[in-house]
């Protein structure tokens, strides 16, 4: 989408990056046009059989490595996927939550058994992922969380709640964010494994429906005695969740940014679509001064932040990329994608809250941006401390 004045970086205009853009349009252009992703809002989720054919795609694992069973790629791979679901709005999709956030998990902290026994099924799809760290009484507060789990012998017993789970509904491979020792708070924490197929004690709740990201199936889970062998505790021991969860949040919210700007580059590339055709007083919106100022502004603000993932996505490439940068793209880039959604809606009129109109759909999206991930208030704080 070449909607923006900024130009790729060096690192992403490499060849096989290009091609592999290139062929994720096409996939998506097939498995995910405009009417199956309305069929997708619909149902409040995407099909199961969707994973399946993501998976001998080859985009499930982009960045794990070939010897892991993986695409062999690294995040670059992953940013061409985000932003070319966001470019087509096919974002509902959970397949970067499943790439970016619950795989790395395994590979950065999983046991060579561990890795051998679960990264080729989330490849394949076989295994759809989630990670539950929410709970009712605990969202951002991530040393608030009250789920347990209790070694017996050679099992844990998990017991709670948790809320507000990005594929919730289809998810079989659940990381779960629980106190392996309640007394020992941040330090008692651990990242347990539930594959859920057949499991006794585990159920779902119901889909919960949303305001935006109606497809993205988000559920809450329950545990009631949940029993999970002890080799399912990622990194083979307990306590090491808290950090191993602090290490991997700056990639999620960078991921939040990036997706951001593709949304609202989508929204432009609409909007200037739309205001081009539709005429009021017998000249195009596009003429009036007004509209030109308000989408100089938009342009102008998209292309700083793209700049600014940009920037970002290259710091992340060399392991330089911090929580508190991440931490501003997240909470800058969505307040801005919020702002800039809405500004290109008033362009619309009165058809831009109309549901059959793009714009729409992407001002309902924006909304949560601003909330998962961490809310962004969360993110002012943890830059405040670098001050």
């Amino acid at each position: 989408m070449n909607v923006l004045a900024a130009p790729d970086p060096d690192f992403m205009q490499e060849e096989e990056i290009t091609l592999f853009s290139d062929s994720v349009s096409k996939w998506i252009d097939e498995h995910a046009p405009p009417e199956k992703v309305q069929s997708w809002i619909a149902d409040s989720s995407v099909p199961r059989s969707l994973w399946n054919d993501a998976g001998e795609a080859g985009l499930l694992g982009l960045s794990m490595p070939e010897a892991d069973g993986g695409f062999g790629g690294d995040y670059r791979h992953e940013v061409v996927l985000m932003r070319q679901l966001g470019w087509k709005g096919a974002d509902h999709f959970g397949i970067s939550l499943h790439n970016a956030i619950v795989m790395p998990y395994v590979w950065h902290y999983g046991t060579e058994e561990q890795k051998a026994r679960w990264l080729p099924r989330l490849v394949s799809g076989e295994l759809v992922g989630a990670i539950a760290m929410t709970e009712p009484g605990a969202g951002s507060d991530l040393q608030g969380v009250k789920t347990t789990a209790i070694r017996q012998g050679d099992h844990y017993v998990v017991n709670g709640s948790k809320t507000f789970i990005t594929n919730g509904q289809l998810a079989n491979f659940i990381i779960v964010v629980a106190k392996t020792d309640p007394a020992e708070g941040a330090k008692g924490t651990s990242l347990i494994v539930v594959e859920t197929d057949g499991l006794a004690g585990f159920e779902r709740g119901r889909n919960l429906h949303k305001i935006g990201m109606e497809a993205n199936d988000t559920s809450e889970l329950f545990f009631n005695d949940v029993k999970v062998p002890v080799e399912n505790v990622i990194g083979g021991g307990e306590g090491q969740g808290f950090v191993q969860l602090m290490q991997q949040l700056p990639q999620e919210r960078l991921n939040i940014a990036i997706q951001g700007v593709a949304a609202a580059e989508r929204g432009l590339q609409e909007t200037l679509a739309y205001v081009k055709e539709r005429k009021a007083f017998g000249k195009r919106v596009i003429d009036f001064q007004n509209t030109q100022f308000k989408l100089a502004e938009v342009k102008t603000k998209l292309t700083v932040a793209k700049v600014f993932c940009d920037w970002c996505i290259g710091l992340h490439l060399k392991g330089q990329l911090d929580a508190a940068t991440a931490s501003m793209a997240k909470y800058w880039v969505t307040d801005i994608q919020g702002e800039t959604i809405d500004e290109m809606l008033q362009l619309h009129g009165g058809y831009g809250y109309m549901t059959e109109y793009p714009i729409a759909q992407l001002y309902k999206d924006a909304r949560v941006q601003r909330i998962y991930g961490g809310t962004n208030e969360i993110m002012k704080l943890l830059i405040a401390r670098t001050l």
